[in-house]
């Protein structure tokens, strides 16, 4: 395993554990609140209900799934594909960083693990 590689590896590992945490985050200040909210207002349909908590945790098994992409990369994945899958990962990190960055106005530790992890990345993309 050589510098591109651990480089990868700690980029994807960083981006799955942030996600781990931001999931429960979500859930319990969240999901849970907004529930509680639509079920004790009666304000909307089941449908909505249901569809909420998904909606919330789009973003974290996106940055899961590419963390956990980030790591095979950078063990069994071809030159061209781990291109690919830098740059997907990337942008999806890209904007969650930005994201963060401008919703938090900076009072946030998501947008600095999310551009370590971008450094990593940019690192890491070509063997």
């Amino acid at each position: 395993m050589n510098w591109q590689d651990i480089a990868l590896v700690s980029a994807g590992g960083i981006g799955s554990v942030v996600a781990v945490i931001h999931g429960v985050l979500v859930q319990r200040y969240m999901v849970r609140p907004v529930g509680a909210f639509l079920q004790a207002e009666g304000r909307a349909a089941a449908s909505t209900g249901r569809l909420v908590p998904l909606l919330l945790h789009f973003s974290t098994v996106s940055w899961f799934a590419g963390g956990l992409a980030l790591i095979a990369a950078a063990g069994w994945f071809g030159p061209q594909a781990r291109l690919a899958t830098s740059l997907i990962v990337g942008g999806l990190y890209l904007y969650g960083a930005l994201g963060n960055l401008w919703g938090t106005r900076g009072r946030h530790p998501g947008w600095v693990l999310y551009g370590v992890a971008l450094v990593l990345i940019a690192f890491g993309a070509v063997r």
